[in-house]
């Protein structure tokens, strides 16, 4: 029995074990195997692990992705999450190669999207407020929000949360050193009901100038004496 004689379901079940690239490749087999690639039913779930997959085109956007995660720790992506005062010419060269990679692929989400019920976004150094705050705005029924070490996300963020976030029900803002307990508390007495974690986030030295940031120590060291 030939691959292209099983019916769509049985098809969709088996390219739902295989990665992206390898959903793309067999879809450019025959015709039978790419309408199984452009089914929506089978982009529900969203997982990317380097800037670079974002600008593949290995996988469809559409009204069925419910679930989206862009998550990446490497060394080099580690750049982008370094003070901009602290960055040297070449680092600050590689981080403007992928600056609005991330940015302009959540800006398709909002566009394409509107049913996603969870988003993770970690290490993901050029996110702003504003794009959250679009996503927030575009995608209504989202349950989840996770955002781990995002280093430019601010109260603004938060602020948002308490405005759009109409259906959220878990909002993790871990290792995000520029949003403020007093942004945090505004989320837990506005949105009693979402569960909020914030691991290290308002307890970190947040973004800025170095003579800015020897004053915040000496005045820590004057409180502790």
């Amino acid at each position: 029995m030939h691959i292209t004689q099983l019916n769509q379901e049985c098809l969709l079940h088996l390219f739902s074990f295989l990665d992206k690239n390898s959903r793309k490749n067999l879809a450019k087999t025959c015709h039978k195997l790419l309408e199984v690639f452009q089914d929506p039913l089978l982009w529900s779930w969203l997982n990317f692990h380097s800037p670079v997959e974002l600008e593949k085109n290995n996988f469809l956007l559409g009204p069925a992705l419910k679930h989206l995660s862009i998550c990446w720790y490497s060394q080099r992506v580690k750049v982008c999450n370094i003070e901009d005062w602290m960055k040297n010419n070449f680092q600050k060269d590689f981080c403007k190669r992928h600056e609005n990679t991330v940015s302009d692929f959540l800006l398709d989400v909002c566009n394409r999207c509107p049913n996603l019920l969870s988003l993770t976004l970690s290490g993901c150094g050029h996110i702003t407020d504003d794009c959250i705050l679009q996503l927030l705005k575009n995608c209504p029924n989202l349950k989840s929000l996770k955002l781990e070490n995002c280093v430019r996300i601010t109260d603004h963020t938060l602020e948002a949360v308490t405005l759009y976030g109409v259906s959220l029900q878990t909002l993790h803002v871990d290792f995000c050193r520029n949003v403020t307990q007093a942004g945090l508390e505004r989320v837990r007495e506005k949105c009693p009901s979402v569960m909020l974690r914030a691991e290290r986030s308002a307890n970190m030295i947040p973004d800025s100038k170095p003579e800015k940031v020897m004053l915040e120590k000496a005045s820590r060291k004057l409180v502790q004496l």
